[in-house]
């Protein structure tokens, strides 16, 4: 036995692998990956494969960033961790100063990761009403087909059935509002046109509901596990006005679409602004970090936090987490903040979009619903396959390239260091792996 096919046997047997039905293994072996460089990854014989998909949305400026790389070495020299209950240092605080700068929201609650975000906020708002004495406002709203991540209080505003249904006892009820996604549009109605709909639709369901309403939390943009769904700015906008006229806060789920994901830094900046002129709340984590360590934060308001502020300490947040504002992930993030100041990034993606954009417009297959927002491309493939996802999946990785297809839509969200020629893998491999799986 090879030492790759060692580490295999090895890792089906003691490792339990996320978001995975363990026996379809059995058809689709692991991937044992070595190391990483660019957009690339490389296995244990290796081959590499092109990381269309950042390794679950995390990783900005590719693998083996020296950068990020360093900084996180400079910190492992000072301070590799400490309790942010009752101390602090300089990591935490540079990059919450920095962030409230880009965001316009002051005050940064930390995490580990998407989910442990999507908690604190929800958490957040329901006790923020509670101590201004509004302690019937408990419930929440999200949209349809929202993802929102996968523990029990991620759940209840999560609307994926995979995801959610077998969980149903455990879990609070929420609403969902109808999905301004442009896909579902009628015949001849705009984009736009449809947001508009779909927001008075939301109107209507607060203006009966307002009063035991905390939040509505929504995904900017784009909804991710929805198969890449996009929509208008305008709902964004809309959804601001109707819940500040009707007193329910506004959660911005950004942890996958942070970061220059959709051509502007925040996606709430198309909605028009700043962060804080759409959100009362932010959830970032993800590419936080440019992939690099686990990190997530909540921010939010001085008026949220005023309200937490007093002698009482029930009256104050009491929610933590072990690795609150670790120094090294922080440092990783302020690296990776750094990137983004010393380049215009977003200019350099922007020309690697309309790349993207020409060459899949130019695919001779049967596809329909091209879609893009800056550096997330994404289109459907009409195909009669019951397992085209994961038919696809694998024959990408015959072709050195990773994709992870949702349903039947395929999606690239790379890496914004790709060059040329990794553009020109990424996209014939693409047409050959969707070819071959139909």
């Amino acid at each position: 036995m090879s030492e790759s096919q060692d580490l295999l046997q090895r890792s089906l047997h003691s490792v339990w692998h996320p978001c995975t039905q363990m026996k379809h293994h059995e058809r689709y072996p692991l991937v044992p990956i070595t190391r990483g460089e660019g957009a690339w990854l490389f296995d244990s014989e290796g081959k590499g494969y092109l990381d269309a998909v950042s390794s679950w949305w995390v990783n900005l400026f590719g693998h083996n960033q020296p950068d990020i790389k360093n900084a996180i070495k400079a910190q492992l020299d000072q301070l590799e961790h400490v309790m942010l209950a009752g101390f602090t240092h300089e990591p935490v605080v540079a990059l919450s100063e920095k962030l409230s700068v880009l965001t316009g929201l002051g005050h940064a609650f930390y995490g580990s990761d998407g989910a442990s975000a999507t908690e604190i906020a929800l958490k957040m708002s329901f006790h923020y009403w509670r101590n201004i004495g509004q302690p019937q406002k408990t419930r929440f709203i999200s949209l349809q087909n929202s993802y929102h991540g996968e523990t029990l209080g991620a759940l209840s505003v999560t609307d994926v059935a995979i995801f959610k249904d077998m969980y149903a006892p455990l879990i609070l009820q929420s609403a969902q509002m109808p999905s301004p996604d442009s896909r579902l549009a009628e015949t001849g109605e705009s984009e736009e046109a449809y947001a508009l709909r779909c927001a008075a639709a939301l109107e209507t369901y607060i203006a009966q509901h307002h009063a035991e309403l905390a939040a509505f939390i929504i995904e900017p943009l784009v909804q991710g596990a929805a198969g890449m769904a996009m929509y208008h700015p305008v709902y964004l906008q809309r959804a601001r006005e109707i819940c500040s006229h009707y007193q329910v806060h506004l959660i911005a789920d950004e942890i996958a679409v942070g970061f220059g994901r959709t051509g502007t830094l925040f996606a709430c900046e198309q909605a028009g602004g700043r962060v804080s002129d759409i959100a009362d709340f932010i959830c970032l984590s993800k590419g936080i970090t440019g992939g690099y360590l686990p990190l997530s934060v909540v921010l939010t308001t001085d008026e949220v936090y005023q309200a937490f502020y007093h002698d009482q300490t029930v009256k104050g947040f009491l929610h933590s987490h072990s690795y609150t504002g670790n120094p090294l992930a922080c440092s990783a993030a302020l690296a990776t903040l750094n990137l983004f100041e010393a380049s215009d990034v977003l200019g350099h993606n922007q020309q690697i979009a309309q790349q993207l954009w020409s060459t899949v417009q130019a695919y001779d297959l049967p596809l329909k619903y091209l879609r893009q927002r800056g550096m997330i491309t994404a289109f459907e493939v009409e195909t009669v396959n019951p397992q085209f996802a994961r038919d696809c999946y694998a024959a990408a990785l015959k072709h050195g390239l990773l994709l992870r297809p949702i349903a039947n839509a395929v999606y690239w969200m790379p890496p914004y260091c790709l060059n040329e020629a990794d553009i020109a893998h990424l996209t014939k491999a693409t047409y050959m792996a969707v070819a071959e799986s139909m």
